[in-house]
């Protein structure tokens, strides 16, 4: 076997509507409606798909739980328009900006939580 990529990762949420509002306006993600009124927003080729807490979809994790993801979105932005833009939405960085290590190398990274308290690290790969 050979993976490829990842195409998509699903969230449970308490809210769908406000986390799709978050992904949404906050983060600049496209929202989706699909499969008879599934939720979901895309960032280029990949997308989040959310869950609603207490009725997920079949399939879904073992145990599906509001608040337990953690994960990456690359950003094209300097992280002094991050921090900008983040503090007009009011979200509150909770961790960077850092250096940290990716799949790629050397990355520059915040951390912001969802709705939820998932943790969103947003980060730019430097372009030097």
């Amino acid at each position: 076997m050979h993976v490829s990529g990842l195409d998509h990762l699903v969230l449970t949420v308490t809210d769908v509507e406000r986390a799709v509002h978050f992904y949404a306006t906050v983060l600049g993600g496209a929202p989706d409606t699909f499969d008879g009124g599934r939720r979901a927003v895309s960032f280029g080729d990949q997308k989040i798909n959310l869950h609603p807490a207490g009725d997920e979809y079949t399939p879904h994790a073992t145990e599906p739980t509001a608040g337990s993801g953690d994960f990456c979105l690359l950003v094209d932005d300097a992280v002094d328009e991050l921090r900008r833009e983040l503090r007009e939405y009011g979200v509150a960085i909770v961790h960077g900006p850092v250096e940290k290590v990716g799949a790629r190398g050397r990355m520059e990274s915040v951390y912001v939580r969802d709705p939820d308290g998932n943790l969103v690290e947003l980060a730019r790969y430097d372009t030097e």
